[in-house]
């Protein structure tokens, strides 16, 4: 912290020398540098000026403090603005910075899972409809009897398979139900009958 307060103190007149603007010019001397961590820059503000942050991270300032920083250091850094000063508030936003992603993969987590549930019950819905098209003599009961038993045996399949079992996966399987009713001529209800008979749910 301490070389760090000594490399803000030795860079701040040249980079007040490079701007204009009463705005920036208290942004400038309000903030204090917290920490370089992963060639991030953290520079805080006190809690009472935080409406000035707008200012450092216009990207001249930006610039101009990344610039400086990273000559000093000899490495790149990526300037980050938070409010407070101290080392820990830098360690308060760092756990917010860690809840949010956590959220931010469970969100994601579940949006794929119920993509790949749909992506599912997408392909077996298309898949009825294919079989459906190559069935021969429609009209025959026969053949439909023998459609609908290889229907429900694919329809199960998929939904001893099924991952989740949310309200859309549970409207995907249903959608595919009222298809497999609709192109065998045998109401919803026992078709459901008979899938969940053989997914051994029943």
């Amino acid at each position: 912290m301490a070389d760090l307060a000594e490399i803000w103190k030795e860079v701040l007149p040249g980079i007040r020398q490079e701007v204009t603007g009463v705005g920036v010019w208290a942004a400038l001397n309000a903030c204090k540098p917290i920490a370089v961590e992963d060639g991030v820059l953290v520079m805080g503000l006190p809690h009472g000026d935080t409406e000035l942050s707008g200012h450092l991270r216009m990207p001249q300032i930006k610039r101009l403090v990344e610039s400086a920083f990273s000559e000093r250091l000899g490495s790149p850094v990526a300037l980050r603005v938070i409010e407070g000063v101290g080392q820990s508030d830098w360690e308060t936003v760092k756990r917010r910075d860690s809840e949010a992603r956590r959220l931010q993969d469970i969100a994601l987590n579940k949006m794929r899972a119920e993509l790949a549930a749909k992506s599912n019950w997408e392909h077996v819905y298309e898949q009825l409809g294919r079989r459906y098209a190559a069935m021969s003599n429609k009209s025959l009961p026969q053949n439909r009897a023998r459609f609908f038993e290889e229907a429900v045996a694919l329809v199960a399949e998929a939904r001893q398979n099924q991952a989740t079992y949310d309200e859309l996966a549970e409207r995907n399987f249903a959608r595919c139900i009222e298809r497999l009713s609709q192109y065998s001529e045998v109401p919803s209800t026992l078709v459901a009958i008979q899938v969940l008979k053989a997914a051994g749910e029943l």
